[in-house]
This record gives structure tokens, C-alpha cells and sequence, in this order.
């Protein structure tokens, strides 16, 4: 049976002069594009360029909603309600849609980001509110969920077209969510020790968490964080490292 995944990269992140990550390079390895909608990162000269040369180079675009927290970079929880989780999520992805439009593309995804995503990840109502959102406006986007999460319970419920995501560079608890950033070891700088563990799991489709359990997943799509001065070695390291293993890397 032929094995494939998506890579995802987060990305679109630079703001006026001050430039995070290198998209332009991951993106000659990524098959999938989350960028930044303005509010947690990125404004809309990077959404524009960002999303010009997704479209060029045959990426997927997808729209990355977060917390309204430049500062934070979207990492610090906020406690919203339903309607206004709602109206965060319709203003950004209708802010993509509007600019992918504008560069000869559409949005294809949509991922939510930090602190938004992972108190998703914790609370089924909270997911369900944001991409009842989505849908309302777009109803053929396809939804980014992690695996055995929350997330993945709302877009059940909801019946709507979804992938199964994990984390290249992110240590797992055991209940499938991620360790929390404060802790030694939840982010992964090794690329080769990145690799290896996710050809482990797309192989077994299972989540290995920290403690060496297996919890079992649909695993479409790979993220690995734009940001990180190691973000293009560690793309470049997981691709080669899936295709010498027989996983196709294939936009889903």
C-alpha cells in the first residue's frame, strides 16, 4: 500500500521590516502553506507576498488564525466567548481568503495557531465554535484537527472535510497534547531525531508520546514551526528522510 503524506509548514510571520523565518526557502519543500493572518503575526504586505509565492510555486495555501497578540506571537491564552471566537476566526480567514484571491489562488485549509489551538485541542465546544465559523463561510475548507484531540472530535461532529495533523518538532503528553513550551525537551531542534520519530509514527499511525506510549491517529499532514533557526534543515531533513523511507510527499 503507497504511503503519502503532507508537509505544513507555519509561515508568513515577518512583520514590516523585521523578517521571521525563511519562507521563500520552505517553501521549495513544503506542500502546504499555513500563513499568518495579522493578528498574532505577519501584516498584509507578508500575507500578499507570502501567498504570491505559495501560488508559484504550487503550494496550498491555508489560512492561520490566532489570538489577537502581536506581542505574544498568539502563545498566551485568552478566554473568549463562542461569538467572539467566531468573529476572530470569520475576519481573518475572510482577510486570506480576500488576499489569496488577490494573488491568483484560494485558501485551501485552515489551521488554528498557538495558545487558540492548543485550548482547542482541550475543549471540543471551544473548536466547534471556530470552525463552525469557517465553514459558515466557507464550507468546502478542509480542517487541520491533531490527531486524537478535541479538535479531531469537533470536525467528527461536524462532518466536515479534515485532516489529521501531528508535530515534527513537538514532544507529545499522553493525552495526545503537546508539551507545553516552558518545558526542557518540547521542542525538537534535532532534524535527524525529528525524522526518525515521524517516520515511526506515519508507519504506525500512532502518536509516541514522551513517555513512550502509542496513541493511535489518521495522520495526513506533518507540521514543523517556520520560526525556528533550524525550520529549512529540519524540512529538508524530514522530506529526505520520508522519501528514502518509500512515504510519498504529497499535498493532501
Amino acid at each position: 500500500m503507497k504511503v503519502q503524506v503532507d508537509l505544513n509548514a507555519d509561515m508568513g510571520e515577518s512583520f514590516g521590516p523585521w523578517k521571521m523565518g525563511n519562507d521563500a526557502a520552505l517553501l521549495d519543500l513544503v506542500t502546504s502553506a499555513n500563513i499568518a493572518c495579522g493578528w498574532h503575526a505577519g501584516d498584509a504586505d507578508i500575507m500578499a507576498q507570502t501567498m504570491a509565492m505559495a501560488v508559484k510555486k504550487g503550494v496550498n495555501i491555508g489560512a492561520h488564525p490566532g489570538f489577537s497578540d502581536l506581542q505574544g506571537f498568539g502563545r498566551r491564552r485568552m478566554y473568549l466567548s463562542p461569538e467572539e471566537l467566531a468573529n476572530l476566526v470569520t475576519y481573518q480567514l475572510g482577510a486570506a481568503q480576500a488576499m489569496a484571491k488577490a494573488q491568483g489562488g484560494k485558501v485551501h485549509h485552515l489551521k488554528l495557531h498557538g495558545a487558540l489551538s492548543n485550548m482547542t485541542c482541550e475543549n471540543q465546544m471551544m473548536a466547534e465554535a471556530c470552525y463552525t465559523a469557517a465553514l459558515r463561510i466557507q464550507p468546502d475548507i478542509t480542517i487541520m484537527a491533531l490527531v486524537a484531540t478535541e479538535q479531531q472530535k469537533a470536525v467528527e461532529k461536524l462532518g466536515c472535510h479534515w485532516v489529521g495533523e501531528i508535530f515534527a518538532d513537538r514532544a507529545y503528553n499522553d493525552d495526545a497534547t503537546l508539551v507545553d513550551r516552558k518545558l526542557p525537551g518540547a521542542v525538537i531542534h534535532d532534524a535527524t531525531l525529528a525524522a526518525n520519530r515521524i517516520k515511526t509514527m506515519i508507519k504506525s499511525q500512532a502518536i509516541i508520546t514522551e513517555s513512550g506510549k502509542k496513541i493511535a491517529g489518521k495522520i495526513d499532514t506533518v507540521c514543523l514551526h517556520g520560526d525556528g533557526p533550524t525550520a529549512v534543515q529540519m524540512a529538508q531533513t524530514l522530506r529526505n528522510s520520508l522519501t528514502e523511507a518509500g512515504i510519498f510527499v504529497r499535498p493532501f
